[in-house]
This record gives C-alpha cells, structure tokens and sequence, in this order.
C-alpha cells in the first residue's frame, strides 16, 4: 500500500516506487490511498494503480473555525483508513507525504505493519516528523536528516524521478524540433510548476524585450497564467519566445536548455542534480515551513545553484540570469557541483527496502 498526495511532488514518487517495484518481476498487488478531489485521484488510475481516496485536509492555519473541520475529517479519515488496511491486509505501507499518509502510516504503525516513509525536501514535513518513532524506515534525499529523524533508520536514496530525464544526451536535435528553436542561439528554459509562478512570470514578462538576437525563451508559464500571458506577449515581434502552459517532454526542454529557472520543489532539483544543467533557483514563499528555500541552500551551500528570493526577483532575476549565461566558465563549474550531488536509480533503492520489510517473517521487526 502506498499513502499520500496532494502535489506532483508526492504522487510522481509514489508512481515511481510501485513501478519500481514492479519491475523486479516480483507478484505484488498494490493499493493507493491518496486524499479525496486531490492530483492522485487522477494521475494513479492513470498510471494504472487502483487508490482509495480519504476525506482528510491539510490544517487550516489562517482560519480558526475550519479546524473543527480538519478534526472531524481526520477521525473519518482514521476510521476509513483502518477499514481499508483491515481489508487491503498489507505486507508493507509506504507513505510519501501528504494528508492522507498521516493516517494510513499510523495505523499501519499501531498494527505492527512494515511501514516506510520517503521525505522528499531537505527539511521534513509534520506528518513525517510525528510518524519517524513509529515507522521501520525513512528514506531521503539529502544528508543530515538526523536533524529530524531517527539516524538508525535513515537510508538515502534521493528522490525518484521520471525514467526519461536520465537520457538527455543526444536530444538536442529533437528537442529543437518539437520546440521551433535555434540551435544556434542559447536557451532559458523557466519553470514554475505546473500552475506556474506569478513572481517569475512578471519578472520574464518585464525583461521579455531583452529576449532576442542571440537568445531565446522557452517558457513553461502555468496553465493558471497561460491565457493572460499569451495576450500581453506579442510573438510576432518576439519570434524567440516560446510560450507554454505546461510542457510534457520535460526531457527534451532539459536537452535544450542552457540555463534553468525554476522554483524549488523537491523532485525538480532531484532532476536538476541527474542533469547537471545551471540554475537559478527561485524558492516559493507559499509552502510550509518555507521548505523551498532550504532545498535551494542545500544547492547553493555546495556552490552547486544560485537563488535569487521570491522577494528579489522582479528587480534581480533577468539580470543575473542574463550575466551567467554568458559565462560559460561558471556555468560549467556549478554544473558539476550539481551533477556530483545527483543520486541515480533512486526508484530502485527504494523499491529494494520495500520488498525487505515485505519479506520480514514477523509483523513488527526491523
């Protein structure tokens, strides 16, 4: 059983390990829980995994009245919980974060079920924090998580990532086709997640004149901000600019890119590190415990990224992304400081202390 949801930062793991495990060849069946109207109702059928969704919500720390709420779905989202593992009977349960792992992994816990966790930030969340006494293994993708949990049952194995970003090399000439690029000019790849990022889209909007000669822009805006953008950006006059909601080739733009602006998330730098392509890191503001922004430090401390703050940006982003463009002595020396940190095959080590909890003879030993 795998727990947890509610961003592609946790599904696309939680896909990963199961297809890792699959591929070992081993019969397993597997049962998703994830967090009802959440990204995984969709994106696990999908994916070809069958998952049951819980009523529980993240705690409401801006509106007091919704934690009578928050408590009421937690004590339906145990009782459900309880119901489905009772009836899934589980050999192992890993949790990848979220609302609904919180839940599932306790329980799991208290029945002396193999239970795993895999933390995908360098600073853990709540529900992984509560749940690091109970559980038989933590898995991670920075060093010095003891800060967090316990150091005997920490195992780092780096995030798991899709199987393509891995094979970039060569892919150059496709991806200047699918995209309309010059494989002459050198190319800014901006991300901002899939919903996009208002402060770097309003940043690359302001410098969008700077964008031509011997430059060009491919930019994964957000479907959120795609429409309005499209509208204030005029693509006849700035032919260098591609513009996009969302792009599924992510291995393609990596290909392409010469240097990479892009926010913080976990599984983005897990792939920023196996490709060892130059970035500025714009960390958001809006997520718990500012956890972006210790993601990025974990980079810039090894010299292996540069960040620019949310706060910053508008006034220094485009022009330290333009300076270190052109300096190609720099980009190459962080480019290996980055690529060194990358952990490969991180879906399969995963996957191989899953199946050895699967495999203990008893309930409850480690």
């Amino acid at each position: 059983m795998i727990s947890g949801g509610g961003t592609g930062g946790h599904v696309f793991p939680a896909i990963a390990i199961a297809d890792a495990i699959k591929a070992t060849g081993i019969d397993v069946d597997f049962l998703f829980v994830g967090a009802s109207g959440k990204l995984e109702m969709e994106k696990v059928p999908k994916a070809g995994y069958e998952i049951e969704g819980l009523p529980v919500m993240g705690f409401p720390r801006k509106h007091a009245l919704l934690v009578f709420k928050f408590f009421f779905r937690l004590l339906n989202s145990m009782l459900k919980a309880g119901k489905i593992l009772k009836k899934f009977k589980p050999h192992c349960v890993v949790g990848v974060g979220g609302y609904a792992s919180g839940p599932v992994l306790r329980i799991a816990a208290r029945r002396k079920i193999p239970t795993l966790i895999q933390e995908q930030n360098s600073y853990a969340g709540v529900t992984n924090k509560l749940l690091a006494s109970k559980v038989n293994r933590i898995c991670v993708a920075y060093e010095e998580m003891d800060k967090y949990f316990p150091a005997n049952k920490i195992i780092i194995t780096g995030n798991p990532v899709r199987k393509d970003i891995l094979k970039i090399i060569n892919k150059n000439p496709e991806a200047y086709t699918l995209f309309g690029l010059d494989p002459a000019k050198k190319t800014f790849l901006v991300l901002g997640g899939s919903l996009g990022a208002g402060t770097i889209n309003s940043s690359i909007l302001e410098s969008i004149g700077r964008i031509h000669d011997n430059y060009q822009l491919l930019w994964q805006c957000g479907k959120t901000y795609y429409e309005k953008l499209k509208l204030s950006v005029n693509f006849e006059k700035h032919t260098n600019v591609i513009l996009m909601p969302f792009i599924e080739r992510m291995d393609l733009a990596y290909a392409a890119a010469d240097l990479i602006i892009s926010r913080a998330g976990a599984i983005t730098i897990s792939e920023l590190q196996l490709i060892g392509k130059p970035c500025i890191l714009v960390p958001s503001p809006n997520v718990a415990e500012d956890h972006q922004t210790k993601n990025a430090m974990a980079l810039v401390s090894k010299q292996a990224a540069w960040m620019v703050k949310d706060a910053d940006a508008q006034m220094e982003l485009m022009d330290k992304a333009f300076t270190l463009i052109e300096d190609e002595a720099e980009c190459h020396r962080v480019s290996v400081n980055l690529k060194g940190m990358g952990i490969p095959n991180s879906a399969e080590k995963i996957a191989a202390e899953v199946i050895g909890l699967m495999k203990l003879k008893e309930y409850g030993s480690s």
